[in-house]
C-alpha cells in the first residue's frame, strides 16, 4: 500500500492537487492512503518550501505546481 501525502495551505491550487490525486488513485484501483496535510510544521519537517507539495512514501516528488493527472499516473507506477 502506497502512502501518498498531499501538503497545502488549503488554496484552491492545493485542493486541485488533491483531487487529481485522488482520482488517479480511483482510477488505477490503487491501494494507498492519501492524506491532506495543512500543517505548517510537518512541511518543514519535511523540508517543504513551496505548497503544493506531493509525498509518496515519505519522499516528495513534487512541489510548487499541480502536476497533470498523467504525470501523478507515472509517478505512482
Amino acid at each position: 500500500m502506497k502512502n501518498i501525502k498531499v501538503f497545502g495551505s488549503g488554496c484552491p491550487t492545493c485542493k486541485k492537487l488533491l483531487e487529481n490525486v485522488n482520482q488517479v488513485v480511483e482510477d488505477l484501483k490503487l491501494p494507498a492512503e492519501v492524506e491532506y496535510i495543512t500543517d505548517y510544521t510537518k512541511m518543514m519537517e519535511m523540508g517543504i518550501m513551496q505548497v503544493p507539495a506531493l509525498a509518496i512514501d515519505d519522499k516528495i516528488i513534487v512541489s510548487g505546481r499541480v502536476p497533470r493527472t498523467e504525470e501523478i499516473k507515472e509517478l505512482l507506477k
